[in-house]
């Protein structure tokens, strides 16, 4: 699994014109799934994800999880972080896990997510509008292989 991680202060996701979820401070989660992801990959994603100390403490260091804040995730699926642009200008996405395979893990991932923190999704292979407040800014990539 590919996931941008984004501290955000506020973000949204929009489909048709409808706001399907929103969450204020908390992470927001762009989640790709390769072919040879498993649940392993959603066990070991989790974990980093709700213990990832990226949120100030009073001193201002980096030093609270999403938990500790009382905070939300917005997590959004993203094949797109697979894209192979080595070779032309149109990037390739055979990289990316079947559709079938991609929804399973992506949406474990945030049944087990949601054991720790509340959180809201886009919809699985929609058109979707993306709207947020990136806080720091603070944007880290974890890969779990």
């Amino acid at each position: 699994m590919k996931i941008v991680i984004q501290r955000v202060s506020k973000a949204s996701v929009t489909i048709d014109g409808v706001v399907h979820g929103q969450i204020q401070q908390g992470l927001l989660l762009l989640v790709g799934v390769g072919p040879d992801d498993c649940k392993e990959d959603v066990d070991y994603a989790v974990r980093k994800i709700v213990n990832m100390r990226i949120f100030s403490d009073e001193e201002g260091k980096m030093n609270h999880s999403v938990q500790d804040i009382d905070g939300q995730i917005l997590s959004i699926s993203q094949f797109t972080l697979f894209a192979n642009t080595k070779k032309g200008n149109r990037p390739a996405f055979t990289g990316a896990a079947t559709p079938d395979l991609a929804k399973t893990l992506y949406e474990e991932l945030n049944q087990a997510l949601r054991a720790f923190v509340p959180v809201e999704t886009g919809i699985f292979g929609a058109d979707m509008q993306v709207s947020l407040t990136n806080d720091g800014p603070v944007t880290i990539i974890l890969d779990t292989k």
